[in-house]
């Protein structure tokens, strides 16, 4: 479908929405539990993690950050909680769909450049916050193009069998371990964009560069060869510290990630390589740009995992996984 914006239309955000602030204060030190808390992350829709109380949030609603990543704006499917100091809640006077929701909140998404942490978004700035979207031959928001147009994008909501967790997440229980009980960690090696690698894929170009880039699962572009095998969990490196990605094709790591070869009958696959990354990425405030996580410290670092009969429980980590909202679909 064409997007001709030279048609659209002004509209404030008031004008479409109720805009709030949750109750939901000090939940970051709540229990894990099955609840969505949505704070001010740019990425996971805005969920940090998930707490032990009843949602406050109805679903079908938008989610934008004041604070912290501003301007992060999601469409939330599900029940949810949300930081007050972080969050507005946009409640629509018009009937929203996910279709609707995803279309309006990438819109509203391209205003952030106008804010920063030192300038934030406030709910009066909100109030008055100006988007453009298409209209009807009334003049009013078109809808009924916009939920086409997603579709079009082959954006259809993810279907799940999944409602909610159904797992229980004791971590008083877990044990200690070292990475490098487990994985042998090495560096990629260096290749240079525009000239080695490129960002289109060709026919011959099909492999993924792997980068420090916390975007598009550190995908950076696209090289000839590979050096990581498929199946693998790579982690940021010198740039980007312990933030950790499972990758599922085979691939080239740049110089400044890091590749964790599994060891000692270590099972991965998708689900608990998911589930490692997740924990690896938890050590991502140890480090810095002036502090970087080279092969033998990352070996050494300590983690906690499920255990049964004193060795890492493999098989409840993927059937956790495998229980989360859309496990299904993974």
């Amino acid at each position: 479908m064409n997007l001709d914006t030279t048609t659209w239309k002004e509209f404030c955000i008031s004008d479409l929405f109720d805009i709030s602030v949750t109750k939901d204060s000090n939940l970051f030190n709540s229990n894990v539990g099955q609840t969505p808390f949505v704070a001010s992350s740019s990425v996971n829709n805005g969920v940090t993690g998930y707490v032990d109380v009843e949602p406050s949030q109805k679903a079908n609603t938008i989610t934008i950050a004041r604070n912290g990543s501003v301007g992060s704006t999601f469409y939330q499917p599900a029940d949810y909680c949300a930081s007050p100091d972080d969050i507005r809640v946009l409640t629509p006077k018009f009937k929203l769909t996910p279709l609707i929701g995803m279309f309006i909140s990438t819109i509203i998404k391209q205003e952030r450049f106008k804010y920063s942490y030192g300038r934030k978004l406030s709910t009066a700035r909100i109030k008055k916050l100006i988007i453009k979207l298409p209209v009807d031959n009334k003049g009013l928001p078109d809808y009924a193009f916009m939920g086409k147009y997603i579709r079009s994008l082959n954006a259809e909501p993810i279907k799940t069998k999944i409602i909610k967790r159904t797992m229980s997440f004791d971590t008083e229980k877990w044990g200690e371990f070292k990475i490098g009980d487990f994985f042998v960690v090495k560096r990629g090696k260096r290749i240079v964009r525009d000239r080695d690698y490129f960002m289109q894929p060709t026919g011959e170009y099909k492999y993924n560069v792997i980068t420090s880039t916390k975007q598009n699962n550190s995908v950076d572009g696209y090289y000839h060869s590979f050096n990581c095998p498929a199946n693998s969990i790579v982690c940021g490196g010198e740039a980007g510290g312990m933030f950790t990605t499972y990758q599922p094709t085979e691939c080239w790591v740049m110089d400044r990630a890091r590749i964790f070869i599994p060891k000692n009958g270590v099972i991965v696959n998708k689900y608990t390589a998911l589930f490692l990354a997740t924990i690896f990425g938890q050590n991502q405030y140890k480090y810095s740009y002036g502090r970087t996580p080279n092969p033998r410290g990352i070996e050494e670092t300590i983690i906690r995992l499920p255990v049964k009969n004193n060795i890492p429980d493999w098989s409840y980590m993927e059937k956790y996984i495998k229980s989360l909202l859309y496990g299904d679909r993974i």
